[in-house]
C-alpha cells in the first residue's frame, strides 16, 4: 500500500487532541492521586483516563469515520483506513511520583501504517510532531539525530531492564556492554531526545502499539530509523521489540548485537 500524503486537517486535529490532554495532565500532576492497578499490573490513574476520553471526544465528533486504539478505554473501528493510536500519559510510573519525562503519545495510522506522530510533554511545553514526508519539528522548529558511527561511542536508553524477558533481557544486556553509556526510565521522553540529538539508541521489548506507534513518524522525520529487532517498519502487527537509532550505521551495529544467540 502506498504511503498517503497525511491531510493538513488531520495535522491540525492531531494537534487539537494534543492540546485536550494538556491541561489534564498538567492539573493532575504531582497532586494526590488514588493509583489503581491494571490486569498487567501497570498503574493507571484518573489523569490517563480522563485525558484518553478527551481526545476521544474529539475525534468522535471530528473524525467519526476513523478507527481508535487507546490504551485506557479500548478500541472503536481499529479496521478503519485512518485509525488514531492514543497513549493518554505514556510513562504513568514517571508520572506518579513527579518525574517529568512522560508524555502524551499521538499516532495516526494508515492501513496499519503509522504516518503521523505527536509526543507531547505538558509539563515542559514540548511537542514533537512527525509527518511523513516531512521534517520533525520541536514547538515548530525543525530537529534532527546526530551521527554516531560506531555503537561504542553511543548513549542509549531503555524504559527498565525489569521489562525484558530471560531472553530479551540477554540482548540488552550485550548492548549495554557494547555502548559507552546505558541509562533508563525515560519511557517515550528518551525517543524524543534521540530524535532531538541527544540520544543515539533507545531498544524496548513487550512495547503495545499505543507505546510506538506516534515515535516512528518523530523518529523518521528527524532522520533517525526505528524498526523491530529484524530490522522490519513497525506496524500496529509488529511484535512489541523496537530498535531505535539516530544513525544508520549504530542501527546496524545494534541489531547485529540483538540477533546474537
Amino acid at each position: 500500500m502506498t504511503t498517503p500524503t497525511v491531510p493538513s486537517d488531520f495535522i491540525a486535529l492531531a494537534h487539537r487532541l494534543a492540546e485536550a490532554a494538556r491541561p489534564i495532565v498538567k492539573r493532575y500532576f504531582r497532586k494526590p492521586l488514588v493509583i489503581d492497578d491494571k490486569d498487567d499490573s501497570s498503574p493507571v490513574t484518573i489523569a490517563d483516563r480522563e485525558a484518553e476520553r478527551a481526545m476521544r471526544e474529539i475525534l468522535q465528533t471530528q473524525a467519526p469515520d476513523h478507527g481508535i486504539i487507546g490504551e485506557e478505554l479500548g478500541q472503536d473501528h481499529s479496521d478503519a483506513e485512518w485509525v488514531w493510536v492514543l497513549d493518554p500519559i505514556d510513562g504513568t510510573k514517571a508520572f506518579i511520583t513527579g518525574k517529568p519525562c512522560f508524555g502524551t503519545l499521538i499516532a495516526l495510522t494508515h492501513g496499519g501504517k503509522p504516518v503521523l506522530g505527536i509526543i507531547d510533554q505538558a509539563i515542559t511545553d514540548e511537542r514533537w510532531v512527525g509527518v511523513v514526508g516531512l521534517e520533525t519539528t520541536l514547538n515548530g522548529a525543525p530537529v534532527g539525530t546526530r551521527p554516531c558511527k560506531d555503537i561504542e561511542k553511543a548513549y542509549a536508553y531503555s524504559t527498565g531492564p525489569e521489562l525484558f524477558c530471560a531472553n530479551t533481557r540477554k540482548a540488552w544486556d550485550r548492548i549495554v556492554a557494547s555502548v559507552k553509556h546505558a541509562r533508563y526510565g525515560a519511557d517515550c521522553y528518551a525517543y524524543a531526545l534521540l530524535a532531538t540529538g541527544f540520544v543515539d539508541l533507545v531498544i524496548e521489548s513487550g512495547l503495545k502499539p499505543h507505546d510506538f506507534a506516534a515515535l516512528v513518524p518523530v523518529i523518521e522525520g528527524a532522520g533517525g530509523l526505528i524498526t523491530d529487532w529484524n530490522g522490519k517498519p513497525l506496524t500496529l502487527a509488529s511484535d512489541g521489540k523496537v530498535c531505535a537509532a539516530g544513525d544508520a550505521r549504530i542501527h546496524a551495529q545494534a541489531l547485529d548485537i540483538l540477533k546474537w544467540s
